[in-house]
């Protein structure tokens, strides 16, 4: 049998208090989803915390090269992350240049995941997932 060494152990350490507080970063209200395709859909959900009603989706869209992403039609979709309860949608209009907002009435406490159902001006289609976790009953 092996024993680890002490530095061995002490690295293992670090990469798991790493890769947890990265889980957790992911776990507030901004997240940023990135793909191959090079979209990047910066996200911020309020009110903080988040309750039951109204939820207001502030999202900034950049390309690849960091440019803003205007002209798209961006579906919102919020479905319960157990089944058996109905979507609810909206959609999310630009305000200014690559900046969207839009709106979602979450009916019921618990764990969401919101759908965003991207079309880009040219018509490329592209679809995103943000996980919503502890939303609170009012």
């Amino acid at each position: 049998m092996r024993l680890a060494s002490p530095l061995g152990i002490v690295c293992r350490f670090a990469i798991l208090a790493l890769t947890s507080a990265g889980v957790l970063a992911l776990a507030g209200c901004h997240q940023a989803t990135r793909q191959p395709d090079g979209l990047v859909i910066e996200s911020e959900i309020l009110p903080q915390p988040l309750q039951t009603g109204a939820v207001i989706l502030n999202l900034k869209a950049r390309d690849a090269a960091s440019r803003p992403v205007t002209g798209a039609r961006i579906e919102l979709e919020g479905d319960m992350s157990h089944p058996g309860m109905a979507p609810v949608f909206g959609r999310a209009t630009e305000d200014a240049e690559g900046h969207y907002s839009g709106r979602l009435d979450l009916p019921m406490g618990g764990d969401w995941v919101i759908l965003m159902h991207v079309t880009l001006a040219d018509g490329q289609k592209i679809e995103r997932q943000i996980d919503v976790k502890g939303v609170r009953a009012k």
